[in-house]
């Protein structure tokens, strides 16, 4: 079963590592780094190797068994 956690992004974007890292996914930039070069993130169901790829509210990422809903801050 996947774990669903909803994640409020701050302005526009987020990069991939980052959301990682603020999301308690990873324990450090460099672990980030490595496993998105590794193919282990996917953005909307698609693997995504680019660590600072700019995700934006309304897109999903995968990783390690837990799945992150990016929405506005604002939103409730």
């Amino acid at each position: 079963m996947t774990n669903v956690v909803r994640f409020a992004v701050r302005g526009e974007t987020i990069q991939l590592d980052q959301l990682l890292k603020a999301a308690h996914l990873v324990a450090s930039g460099g672990e980030a780094h490595a496993a998105v070069a590794a193919g282990r993130a996917s953005v909307d169901g698609v693997v995504e190797t680019r660590k600072r790829a700019k995700l934006h509210p309304g897109q999903r990422v995968e990783f390690g068994g837990v799945t992150v809903v990016l929405h506005r801050s604002d939103d409730r």
